[in-house]
């Protein structure tokens, strides 16, 4: 298996695993990479340090600081909560009412957060209101720890 660090035209960068560089190469001539993130197919490989895989003794770690999946999840969990407590407005139950004021544009142009039952955030989107769930409770910044 080989890791190729990728980019699109975009600067998007991301991974791609492939069986060997020939299946890269088949890939990319048949426009079967493209971008995660915005979808381009204008894909590049990015410079990338090698990978030694060196034999470890027997019950040796070969990289024991290395978070594990549920971990790493962990942490993109709660650098994303982070992200959206630092970066919008908490309107609490006022948020339908508030997310059609800012999309009529009766209100100033700003990204909110609030509560919202189902049926509330499916009428919003039925109206072309751009609205997305955040998963679970969210807990402010400075109770996550």
């Amino acid at each position: 298996m080989i890791v190729y660090n990728l980019a699109c035209d975009n600067a998007h960068r991301f991974e791609g695993w492939f069986s060997s560089a020939e299946d890269f190469d088949r890939q990319l001539q048949e426009g079967k990479i493209s971008c995660p993130v915005c979808r381009s197919a204008d894909i590049a490989r990015r410079p990338s340090a090698p990978y030694l895989n060196g034999r470890a003794s027997a019950g040796e770690d070969r990289n024991p600081s290395a978070p594990t999946a549920a971990e790493a999840l962990e942490i993109v969990r709660r650098k994303y909560l982070q992200y959206i407590f630092e970066h919008t407005e908490d309107v609490g139950e006022r948020f339908p009412d508030e997310a059609r004021r800012i999309h009529y544009r009766e209100a100033p142009l700003r990204s909110i957060r609030g509560q919202a039952s189902r049926s509330e955030v499916q009428d919003l989107r039925d109206e072309g209101i751009d609205v997305h769930l955040i998963p679970g409770v969210p807990v402010p910044p400075d109770q996550l720890h």
